[in-house]
């Protein structure tokens, strides 16, 4: 364990200063929102807990960010560090998890999410979507620990971890609620001894659960276009979604994921890489495919029910690319326990079969294709072109910021989105910023003008003066990307 916790250290923390480097908007918007709770008096989310910023966010993300800021110092590293280490806190949240099925599925599923190229992508991100593995592990670890104590204070232990974990991480987990009622179903139906031991915690349950729930349910009821319109807006059932596919092929690509399709959003994968090598989708159906001979034990119906119920988000939400990584993220603490187990049944029947000396060939082979997988992470992650970071990671918007900075009395031209960057980059002295079309009446106010597009400076300042622009910045491949005058 000390080895794969240092591995998942170094898979999250290596060369973070300058990889991915840029800075996307929705990490911008999670850093600016932690400063403005820090140094902005009377600045809070609604309700103290969502801000309806940025398409709407659960602000739980932003807090921990704000106390890492006090800590730590406000930057773009410390935010995404603090992403890592919670990256880190799941590989040992999903180890605890598959610890309650044995040791060594404990071990091989932290391994696993130690080095998995997917979870290692949205670990060095600074967005709240890190924070779903873990809180993923510890909500089905909560529900476990009431089934195996049942009682009243296990039982709203457990509906108030689920509660936090549904309602302000991330969109995946908010189907925890459903995983819960349908999990019930199933031990009323197959263990109607343990439904009944349940059941006499249900009220505390379901009173803690709402407790917890009451500031969010008070923003969807004062807030709902808000608070619904990002996950409406993403669905199939949304005629204007747009969608790279169609609802077959999306389904098809989704299911894909393992062992052969990949996320084509560079923040979420590298080259199109699939969630799964296939030596791991092997293992993980291994131990689906034990889950499923176990179904009427309720620790594994639990794992496997969750399963396809984590699978709802990615196969329904058709907008963007298929498959989409960060909405299958609720799969990351089931699905590591699925490859704890098939490790430990593949060295089981190799043993039965050819005996203990055989086991041990097939545990150093699980040994080292969890290794490989974690080089293979590492190394496809950290050795990337730049071509590839550039436009994900909105460097060129970073390098309208340097040139403001680096020129005093500047003001850049640029979407309120995009400006979000600048904002929280130069939160101290942030250079003044229009949106692009705005008619700028007095250039000469300002030292340099800066945009993304010439055309923006042709709108802003007319043809003449706009026509003097130069470039400032290029891409990879020599294109100019940000263009600037001194009226």
């Amino acid at each position: 364990m000390a080895a794969i916790v240092a591995a998942a250290v170094l898979l999250r923390f290596a060369d973070l200063a300058a990889n991915p480097g840029g800075l996307y908007g929705d990490e911008a918007a999670e850093g600016l929102d932690a400063a403005r709770l820090l140094h902005q008096p009377g600045f809070h989310p609604d309700f103290l807990v969502w801000f309806q910023s940025d398409g709407g966010r659960e602000a739980l993300f932003a807090y921990v960010v704000a106390g890492a800021f006090q800590l730590f110092g406000q930057s773009v590293l410390v935010l995404r560090a603090t992403a890592a280490a919670i990256g880190v806190a799941g590989v040992l949240g999903i180890g605890a998890l598959g610890r309650r099925f044995g040791t060594w599925t404990g071990v091989v599923a932290a391994a696993w999410a130690a080095g998995s190229l997917w979870l290692v992508c949205v670990s060095r991100d600074g967005m709240r979507n890190t924070i779903v593995p873990l809180f993923g592990a510890v909500a089905l670890i909560a529900l476990l620990w009431w089934l195996n104590r049942p009682g009243r204070w296990s039982a709203a232990a457990a509906g108030a971890v689920t509660s936090l974990a549904a309602l302000y991480t991330y969109q995946p987990l908010k189907l925890l609620p459903v995983l819960v009622l349908v999990w019930l179903w199933w031990l009323r139906r197959t263990d109607r001894e343990t439904y009944l031991r349940l059941r006499s915690g249900l009220i505390a349950f379901a009173a803690a659960f709402v407790v917890v729930a009451a500031p969010m349910i008070a923003v969807a009821v004062t807030e709902p276009a808000n608070y619904f319109g990002r996950a409406a807006a993403t669905s199939v059932f949304n005629p204007a979604v747009e969608a790279d596919s169609n609802p077959l092929i999306h389904i098809l690509r989704t299911i894909g994921m393992f062992g052969y399709t990949g996320d084509g959003n560079g923040r979420h994968d590298v080259a199109s890489l699939p969630l799964l090598p296939l030596p791991l989708v092997a293992l993980a159906a291994l131990g689906v495919w034990l889950l499923w001979r176990n179904r009427r034990d309720p620790s594994h119906s639990l794992i496997l029910l969750s399963l396809p119920v984590f699978m709802i988000s990615p196969l329904i939400a058709t907008e963007g690319y298929s498959p989409h990584f960060l909405r299958a993220l609720g799969l990351a603490a089931p699905l590591g326990v699925a490859v704890g187990l098939g490790a430990v049944e593949f060295a089981g029947r190799v043993r039965r079969r050819w005996g203990r000396g055989a086991m041990s060939l097939a545990i150093a082979t699980v040994a080292l294709t969890l290794t490989a997988v974690a080089v293979w992470s590492g190394l496809a992650y950290l050795t990337r072109p730049t071509a590839d970071l550039y436009t994900t990671y909105s460097y060129q918007v970073a390098a309208a910021g340097r040139y403001a900075a680096d020129h005093p009395g500047s003001v850049v031209i640029i979407d309120y989105y995009s400006g979000t960057d600048i904002q929280f980059v130069y939160w101290d002295d942030p250079p003044a910023m229009v949106g692009p079309g705005t008619r700028i009446e007095n250039p000469r106010a300002y030292s340099t003008i800066i945009a993304l597009r010439p055309q923006d400076l042709a709108d802003a300042l007319g043809p003449e003066v706009g026509g003097h622009a130069v470039a400032v910045a290029w891409d990879p491949s020599g294109a100019p990307t940000v263009w600037a005058v001194a009226p």
